[in-house]
């Protein structure tokens, strides 16, 4: 068989570099956004911020975007106050502790070690519990060889401060060259074990829940009332007090109601999670792309005009490009101002794609916006591709990491979406509503008879909504809701 070459004429799909770079800006969030502007205004000449055009007076609607802001944060600030009482949203689904323990540490002497003062006043989020510890470690005086044995300690530590590995794996893991001494046995690193778990955050290098409740009960002052109850629960009881068997726990220790109260809330007050005091995970704050506020009653949308960077050509190297001269660097000029028109035209069609999305979203949630969760109604892609005659894969690139700032908060533009579920009038409810409803049911019921998800069923298709009690189950453990059982707890 013998090479040659063949001609053939056919038509496809390209994607040229102007759409391309038009998709990939049509995806970046505003931070990002604010980043990409900035690489192309430090690499192509011709592109200059146009910083007039977020002028006051160049911008009716900016007066008014930071007067909805201060409104939307009051508000957001007393939704806030309210939500602390409710169930959490982000919680693991596999937690067992979260409903037993608050993480308040009241009685907790953590702050009182050493002569560190006014912990909590200092930005946890700047350092981690490894610098804190180390920290802590250089101030006490101690020998190389018990300091090498606290940073293996302290390396063998997870985010909420609990000790990952054993005694002997950790004695295995020390450097025998970073010793002085020949040999450490294992006496030796239980005892500079205790040295850590004795700073702060106390509770720090437990081995199990139970060492760590422990641990932060022996710091309670001995007039802490129900302290030896508490002490006594902890190391006998606490797999009852887990699985919420009240019943149990007053017989086995004798107690009534009250006095079992009393003793579960001072458990409650120490922090099962002792890293996490330190090592929060850092906040990532998010810029919304468009403000939503009702005007003489209809819901208007504005881009939001600072997080979209305004861009123009420099008029000074633009007026250098000579049309007649091909020489190297007049053909540069002229690329770069190509790039830079393109550049400005991309941004335009980001900012256009993303307010009609928006306000298509806005037209068909409005009721959500009036009345809240309950009232969202089920939207996919499609129904806004549709609408807008766009391709979903552009929906989905618009509302990915797009933000919404409304009265009720802010919401990523994929919050709006969510599939449906058929109603007995014929209609349909979407999923976060049913979701809204399941938290509402479950925040209102009675604490000693909590209700089963079949209960929860029969609830809602008493309102008309046909859900199966697998699908409440699949909601509640979405919201990291625990099951009835588990919620079962003392009125």
């Amino acid at each position: 068989m013998k090479a040659s070459l063949q001609l053939k004429i056919g038509q496809s799909l390209t994607m040229t570099p102007q759409l391309q770079q038009a998709i990939r800006l049509l995806q970046l969030s505003s931070v990002e956004l604010q980043a990409e502007v900035q690489d192309a205004l430090e690499s192509n000449m011709m592109l200059e911020a146009d910083e007039g055009q977020n002028s006051s007076e160049d911008n009716p609607g900016k007066n008014e975007e930071t007067k909805l802001k201060k409104e939307t944060e009051e508000k957001s600030d007393q939704v806030t106050e309210m939500n602390q009482d409710t169930l959490p949203d982000e919680l693991p689904v596999d937690s067992g502790w979260e409903d037993v323990f608050d993480n308040t540490g009241s009685y907790s002497k953590a702050s009182s070690v050493g002569s560190y003062d006014g912990f909590e006043n200092q930005d946890s989020k700047e350092k981690t519990l490894r610098e804190h510890l180390e920290w802590q470690l250089n101030l006490t005086p101690t020998s190389d060889t018990d300091k090498v044995i606290a940073m293996t300690i302290i390396d063998s530590l997870d985010d909420d401060g609990y000790l990952t590995e054993s005694v002997e794996d950790i004695l295995a893991a020390i450097d025998d060259n970073d010793l002085e001494e020949a040999e450490v046995g294992v006496e030796e690193v239980e005892a500079v074990l205790r040295m850590i778990q004795s700073m702060d955050p106390i509770g720090v290098a437990s081995r199990d829940i139970k060492e760590c409740l422990t641990l932060q009960l022996n710091q309670c002052d001995i007039d802490v009332h129900r302290l030896e109850e508490a002490k006594k629960l902890v190391n006998n009881y606490l797999d009852l007090l887990a699985g919420h068997d009240y019943n149990q726990l007053m017989r086995k220790m004798k107690l009534d109601k009250g006095e079992l109260t009393e003793v579960v809330n001072l458990i409650q007050s120490m922090n099962p999670r002792p890293g996490n005091q330190v090592s929060e995970a850092r906040t990532e704050y998010v810029v919304p792309d468009v403000y939503v506020k009702k005007v003489k009653g209809v819901w208007k949308v504005e881009l939001n005009t600072d997080s979209i960077p305004n861009l123009k050509i420099n008029s000074t190297y633009a007026n250098m490009i000579r049309r007649a001269d091909n020489s190297d660097d007049n053909n540069s000029l002229k690329s770069h101002l190509q790039e830079a028109r393109w550049f400005i035209k991309s941004l335009r069609s980001r900012s256009e794609t993303l307010l009609r999305v928006t306000t298509c979203i806005v037209e068909r949630q409005r009721a959500f916006l009036d009345y809240g969760e309950e009232a969202m109604k089920p939207l996919v892609l499609h129904d806004v591709a549709e609408t807008l005659g766009m391709h979903e894969s552009t929906i989905s690139r618009v509302t990915t990491r797009k933000y919404m700032h409304t009265p009720r908060g802010i919401f990523e533009l994929k919050y709006f979406f969510s599939s449906h579920v058929s109603t007995s009038y014929g209609g349909a409810c979407s999923s976060t509503a049913i979701r809204a409803l399941i938290k509402k049911l479950v925040s209102a019921e009675t604490p000693d008879k909590p209700l089963s998800d079949s209960k929860i069923a029969a609830i809602l298709e008493e309102q008309g909504i046909n859900v199966a009690r697998r699908t409440v189950a699949k909601y509640r453990e979405a919201m990291a809701i625990p099951p009835s059982n588990e919620r079962k707890r003392l009125a």
